[in-house]
Order: C-alpha cells, then sequence, then structure tokens
C-alpha cells in the first residue's frame, strides 16, 4: 500500500533510533505512516504506538500497518493529551514530526493550500475552531499578534487591517480569498509565496501547535525512560527553538541560579545530552525528491 505522504529526513530518523532497546516506538504525529512503517520494518524489537488526531490519517494508517498488527495499536487525539495518558511501557524510541502532511496540504477540502476553495486549516476535523473563525471574528489586535508572533510577518499590521477591511463587505469564505488579500499587501518575489507565513500563522493558532508542542515535551521529561531516544522533527524557528530550549535545559548538570556566589545543586541534575551538537538537515538528494524538506530540522536526545 502506497502512502501519499513522503516522510522527511526517513534515513536520519531511523539512524537515530539504531541503538535502542526493546520496547514500545511512538509516533506522536503518525500522519500517513510513512516513518511508522518503515521503523517497524527496521527494527523487529520494537513494538509500536501509533498517535494522531487527524481521523483520515488513522484509518488510512491502520490499513497501511496491517503486516505489523500484532505488533502496532494507534490512538485518536493530541499528542499532548494521549502521551501521558499512555499505558505501554518502557518507551525507548519517540518520534514527533511537527509538519503537515503533503496529502493535507494537497487536499483542497482540508483549506491548507492557497488556492483552497474553503478556509478551515484543522487538523482534527471535529475541532471547534476553524481558520474561518479566526479570520472572521478576531479583532484586529488579535489577528495582528498571531501574524506577529505566530508568522513572524513584518508587516503584520497591515495585513490585519486589510482582513478587517476585506471581511467588513462580504466573509471570507476560502483560502483563496485570503491569499489573494496576501498578495495585495506583501509584494511577490522569491521561493516563498506571499501569504505563507499569514497560513503559518493561522494554523498554528488554529491547531494550537506550539501549546502541544510544550505540552509534548512536558510529558517526556515528567515520564521519561532510561536509554529512551526522542527525535523531533521542525519546521520553522519558533517549534525548533521550543525545541533547542528544553534540550538545552535537559541537560544542564547544574540548576541553580545563574546569579549564585557558587553550586549548591551537586552538578547531578543533567537528564541526559542531545545526540549531535547541531540539528540535521535534509541531504541533497531528499531536497531534489522532495523539496518540502527543505526547512526541516531533526534534533534528538538520549535520555541516561
Amino acid at each position: 500500500m502506497k502512502t501519499p505522504h513522503v516522510p522527511v529526513l526517513l534515513n536520519e530518523v531511523l539512524e537515530s533510533f539504531n541503538d535502542v532497546s526493546d520496547g514500545y516506538f511512538v509516533d506522536c504525529t503518525l500522519g500517513y505512516a510513512g516513518h511508522s512503517f518503515k521503523v517497524l520494518e527496521s527494527f523487529s524489537q520494537l513494538k509500536h504506538i501509533g498517535i494522531d488526531r487527524d481521523s483520515e490519517a488513522l484509518v488510512f494508517s491502520k490499513k497501511r500497518l496491517e503486516p505489523f498488527d500484532e505488533r502496532s495499536v494507534l490512538y485518536k487525539g493530541t499528542f499532548a493529551y494521549v502521551l501521558p495518558v499512555l499505558k505501554e511501557t518502557p518507551i525507548v524510541a519517540l518520534l514527533a514530526d511537527f509538519g503537515v502532511s503533503s496529502l493535507q496540504l494537497d487536499k483542497k477540502d482540508r483549506g491548507f493550500s492557497f488556492d483552497s476553495d474553503n478556509l478551515d486549516m484543522r487538523m482534527d476535523a471535529d475541532a471547534p475552531l476553524s481558520a474561518y473563525e479566526v479570520v472572521n471574528k478576531y479583532p484586529k489586535d488579535k489577528l495582528e499578534y498571531i501574524f506577529d508572533m505566530y508568522g513572524e510577518v513584518r508587516s503584520y499590521r497591515k495585513l490585519a487591517g486589510a482582513v478587517i477591511e476585506a471581511r467588513a463587505k462580504a466573509p471570507i469564505e476560502s483560502a483563496k480569498e485570503l491569499s489573494a488579500i496576501a498578495k495585495s499587501v506583501i509584494p511577490s518575489g522569491g521561493k516563498i509565496h506571499p501569504a505563507t507565513l499569514m497560513f503559518q500563522a493561522i494554523r498554528i493558532e488554529v491547531n494550537n501547535e506550539l501549546g502541544e508542542i510544550e505540552g509534548l515535551l512536558d510529558a517526556i521529561e515528567a515520564r521519561h525512560y532510561k536509554g529512551e531516544v526522542v527525535s523531533l522533527i521542525t519546521f520553522h524557528s519558533l517549534e525548533d527553538r521550543l525545541v533547542k530550549n528544553r534540550f538545552k535545559k535537559w541537560s544542564l548538570n547544574c540548576i541553580c541560579d545563574p546569579q549564585a556566589m557558587r553550586c549548591i545543586c551537586s552538578k547531578n541534575h543533567a537528564l541526559g545530552k542531545p545526540i549531535s551538537r547541531k540539528p540535521v538537515i535534509a541531504s541533497k538528494e531528499e531536497l531534489k525528491v522532495n523539496p518540502r524538506s527543505r526547512s526541516a530540522k531533526l534534533r534528538s536526545f538520549r535520555f541516561a
């Protein structure tokens, strides 16, 4: 069964799990099981837990993972909610790919793409908040905030003003209309579409993406296992900063106040260490096959 989604940094993810022992591999962002299938195929000692909030993805992945049915179980929900309540132990490998899957981007009825005829962007189709509510009901100051903080849009005030002006005439019904508004404010040029950062900001707001990542990191920190390898794939600076800072915290031996005259904590608080100092990025070969991997960064951490 062919997967409709090309998993990014696949070989690098497999390499990060090379030394894991018997136990459970948790794929926190199962998607269309691209990573999970290869991990199960490559590591016969591992049992598998797949988590996703997208019902469509879970139905597809259940079918795709049938060859490993005795070793695999799937759960619907957000990873920040499901991970803390898992009964299966020990977890020896954990993966999260924070990108939007190719199928979600390409299917126009999901409202993620610039030329979609609707305005949705929900990873969980049953969630109450969609892009339509954000775009048509959020006040100007709140739109400015998410365009600035989540999209890092330079002209965030002007863009928010253009959205308010457009929706005053008639509700903005489609991603296509919203994309046209971005084009009217942000000049075209380069490889990035003018609406890219605005769409990123709205998608993050709709799906609480940064809050979910924080929740996942909290859950991992609260119940990690000896020797567990955590591999996390980010796609923009906001995500990467959260992961990088948390890995740095987990690596600290000394947790005393930086202003303290001397250490009084015994300097034995490190939970483990990153597998590599710098994030792993896509190879030239992968970039040729899958251009969407160009912004992907993989950071891995091994708990002591």
